[in-house]
């Protein structure tokens, strides 16, 4: 099932929009404002984002840089129809731009197409000189490609997920887990931080914040 992220802060839009995009077979996900629609894209691996250009604390653009650094296409809804606007949106890095108000069914026919566009794409995120195969579950170093054991791979996912980001520790225990489903203790972490520095090498900045968790350059 597909993932979407719906950002908008008008409660009715929002309301129509979740309902329609989740009678098409899609997993809705809503959030109301910038700060709610961040922490979304952190926690969820989104397929799509129909965002709102203007929220109460910023700029749908804002969230929309994040996903398309993860390779998520973007499709923009907002109130501006003059040319200007829709430049400065597809500059912005729009797959598409749809005007309120809109129809239903001409923005779920713009979901499906987009969807339809991206999908048949390698799946690949970067993190530094690091390119992972989502698909495959392949990391390359560089030229090199690394042997990651599952635990380093989920780690490298998460950091991935939230490049340029302080994460916490704690945080970062709440997503991982060993291969026989246990959760990993907290000087485990340290020692497959470790472990990923070596195997990566000068590939990846996993730089420790001491006494609260870790942060990997973009």
């Amino acid at each position: 099932m597909y993932k979407i992220l719906v950002l908008e802060d008008d409660e009715m839009i929002a309301s129509g929009l979740t309902y329609a995009v989740g009678s098409e077979g899609y997993e809705p996900f809503h959030a109301k404002n910038v700060r709610d629609a961040v922490t979304l894209v952190n926690d969820v691996d989104f397929d799509l984002g129909i965002l709102d250009m203007q929220l109460p604390d910023g700029r749908g653009t804002e969230v929309g840089r994040r996903l398309k650094e993860n390779g998520v296409p973007v499709i923009y809804l907002t109130v501006e129809d003059d040319e200007s606007g829709i430049v400065r949106a597809f500059e912005e890095g729009a797959d598409d731009y749809v005007v309120k108000p809109f129809r239903i069914r001409e923005l779920l026919a713009r979901i499906k197409r987009t969807i339809g566009r991206n999908s048949g794409k390698e799946d690949f995120v970067k993190i530094g000189n690091v390119r992972i195969d989502t698909q495959a579950g392949k990391v390359w170093a560089g030229e090199k490609q690394v042997e990651l054991t599952a635990l380093e791979y989920r780690l490298l996912l998460i950091f991935a997920g939230n490049k340029g980001l302080l994460l916490t520790r704690e945080r970062i225990l709440e997503k991982i887990w060993d291969s026989a489903g246990n959760f990993v203790e907290d000087n485990t972490l340290t020692v497959y931080v470790k472990r990923l520095r070596e195997k990566l090498g000068g590939n990846i900045n996993i730089e420790t914040v001491r006494g609260i968790g870790y942060r990997v350059d973009k």
